[in-house]
């Protein structure tokens, strides 16, 4: 069967933009509180040069400071006061710094970031939380991003839109402006840091950006595969993600009821050291249950009593058709459908070429494979084999409206676009197993 007769790609292309940029903590060398303060290291230096600038020169410096950065981003002056409140230490010998100084010295200690110079990819997608102002018949949504910086770290971030009745995507205009979150509570316990964050009332969904906070995400929060999991006739909002410090990886649980304050905190359990974790919308008899990678040569069903210990599993799915010789993994949370759950999967093949495929699993056991495509629903076509890694169409989460499959999907590993799938055209061409 013809791809055009089921997929429809909609060339709503969403590129990265260098010129978003969020303001950081920059650390030179080791940071201040975290010093002795009779040390004297290029921070203590760059605190002492500041400080012994006369207060009308440090004034003119912070004004021009404000005028040169003001439009870039909100509040400056709030963002560096906070800045230097974390420095309480090495301003502690300072008893006479005035407000100004204090500032000043924030904003030395800050820097510019543009979080999705380099791609903006892997998105995953969920209903909006808020259906004011959907169209008529239609249907608002979130999309949750991958945001890759200098260094190749990787951030969170979200745009909004809608579905038309017949399935027509439109996104919501981008905030110029760019935020992170502030940090509202931190506890260390002995899996790891979980921290809970919120953004402002005022700063638009496009705004906000999660970035690395704890140790264990240092170099990255990675492919956010998000979905609404509903239980007791309400709705949560739940994301696995890849936790990454440069070196390990592990699976991490993130949880918002409206995408303004954020839980972040890690799981544990074997299955949890890997990538891949895909949550399913809801238990099944009477229990968590999610779709994992383990060996790249299978995925597994995880079922759990505690949504943040993940042991074992069973295998369902291992590699069968050419374009999925060399791994198979999931593509976001499962999606129920009368016929059973529907699983989109990825398949990488020949010269590591990566395409998307799809799986029906039995909704009352889904250990039980139902169907699956013998070819690739979406493949990297001659438009979209270039980027940062050629070859290469891949998503963190799909979403059913009305008879259609609404997939945002990344081209390779540098932007994103949307596509739509008819769910009868679909069935049709998955061969019962």
């Amino acid at each position: 069967m013809s791809h055009t007769v089921f997929i429809n790609r909609q060339a709503l292309y969403l590129r990265p933009d260098p010129t978003r940029v969020v303001v950081r903590s920059f650390k030179p060398a080791t940071e201040p509180r975290d010093l002795n303060p009779t040390d004297k290291t290029r921070a203590n230096h760059i605190l002492e040069r500041i400080l012994a600038l006369p207060e009308e020169v440090a004034a003119g410096l912070l004004a021009e400071v404000l005028e040169n950065f003001q439009g870039r981003h909100r509040n400056l002056l709030e963002t560096f006061e906070a800045r230097a409140k974390e420095m309480e230490n090495a301003l502690f010998n300072h008893p006479d710094v005035s407000p100004v100084q204090r500032q000043l010295v924030g904003a030395y200690f800050l820097h510019e970031y543009s979080f999705e110079a380099s791609a903006l990819f892997n998105p995953s997608i969920v209903a909006h939380p808020d259906q004011s102002g959907a169209p008529e018949g239609g249907r608002r949504f979130i999309i949750s991003l991958r945001a890759v910086g200098e260094g190749h770290v990787s951030s969170l971030t979200f745009r909004a839109g809608s579905i038309a009745p017949d399935g027509v995507v439109t996104i919501d205009p981008t905030a110029r402006l760019a935020a992170i979150p502030r940090v509202r509570s931190w506890t260390t316990g002995p899996d790891g840091d979980a921290v809970e964050v919120v953004f402002k009332a005022e700063e638009d969904l496009s705004e906000r950006v999660i970035f690395p906070i704890t140790p264990a995400q240092s170099n990255g929060i990675e492919d956010a595969r998000f979905v609404e999991f509903k239980e007791n006739g309400k709705s949560l909002y739940y994301a696995t993600y890849t936790a990454y410090n440069g070196k390990a990886i592990r699976s991490e649980l993130l949880e918002t009821s409206d995408f303004m304050s954020f839980r972040l905190s890690p799981m544990r359990g074997a299955a949890t050291y890997n990538k891949g974790m895909a949550l399913f919308p809801r238990k099944i008899n009477g229990r968590y249950a999610m779709i994992a990678r383990q060996d790249n040569e299978n995925l597994y069903l995880i079922y759990s009593d505690d949504l943040r210990r993940w042991e074992g599993g069973t295998p369902i799915l291992g590699p069968q058709y050419p374009w999925e010789f060399v791994q198979i993994g999931n593509c976001g949370s499962p999606i129920e459908m009368k016929e059973g759950w529907l699983l989109l999967t990825h398949g990488v093949g020949a010269v590591r070429k990566y395409t998307i495929g799809a799986v029906l699993l039995d909704k009352d056991d889904p250990s039980r494979v139902l169907a699956r495509s013998h070819e690739p629903l979406v493949r990297p076509d001659p438009s979209e084999r270039e980027g940062y890694v050629p070859n290469v169409v891949y998503t963190c989460g799909a979403m059913r409206f009305n008879d259609q499959i609404i997939l945002p999907y990344a081209v390779s590993d540098t932007f994103s676009n949307f596509a739509t799938i008819k769910i009868l055209k679909l069935l049709e061409m998955m061969k019962a197993v």
